[in-house]
């Protein structure tokens, strides 16, 4: 019973934490745990619906399936956001905003994508306005897979996701930053020179591009 009792929760994070306090990294081993056991428990979802599995979001975050329980909750803007949920097909115009949204949010970040219109263009596959795989355009940290998943297994995704946090290893956001050259050449093959949005608000300045 105690052995099982120990595999989770605060004893368990304890115990690792206190497992090489004469070493001579115990210290940074410490803080690095602490570090990613708060940025696990504490994940904020940008409040982006890119696609049709935006429909998903509300069951997931509200009282049936209470996502929050689990430390995850919705955040208004990427400057206060971890992760950025890109949920189903990806336009070129929408991909012109997921990347501009990506990288307004601070590091670290993560990307979860959902079904399979984001590995290889689902149904959309043969579309001449939508990307066929968004591994291409930025880094993803965790797939779900369904058309479109529904909340269980959107919470799943997050839970994984949760786990790679706590292990250190969910870094896209650095692979983001080492391999940009080849992110950008590929943004700008299907955007142009300019990925940034226009954002002017009066439609008669509008050029009719994306």
């Amino acid at each position: 019973m105690e052995e099982g009792f120990l595999k989770e929760g605060f004893l368990k994070e304890q115990q690792v934490m206190e497992s090489d306090l004469n070493s001579d990294t115990s210290h940074k081993s410490s803080v690095d745990f602490l570090m990613d056991w708060f940025r696990k428990r504490s994940i904020f979802v940008l409040a982006y619906g890119t696609g049709c599995g935006a429909i998903e979001m509300p069951p997931t975050f509200t009282s049936r399936y209470d996502a929050e329980r689990l430390g995850i909750r919705g955040a208004a803007t990427p400057r206060q956001a971890d992760v950025i949920i890109v949920s189903g097909y990806c336009s070129y115009k929408t991909l012109r905003r997921i990347i501009r949204t990506y990288e307004q949010m601070a590091n670290p970040k993560y990307v979860l994508a959902l079904g399979s219109c984001t590995v290889n263009g689902g149904m959309y596959w043969d579309s001449y306005n939508t990307i066929k795989k968004l591994e291409d355009y930025m880094p993803v940290d965790m797939y779900v897979n369904g058309c479109m998943p529904r909340p269980e297994s959107i919470l799943e995704g997050f839970i994984e996701l949760q786990k790679e946090i706590a292990e250190g290893k969910a870094s896209s956001w650095q692979k983001y930053e080492e391999n940009y050259e080849f992110y950008r050449k590929n943004q700008e093959a299907v955007l142009g020179k300019t990925v940034a949005p226009a954002y002017d608000a009066d439609w008669y300045l509008y050029d009719g591009g994306l």
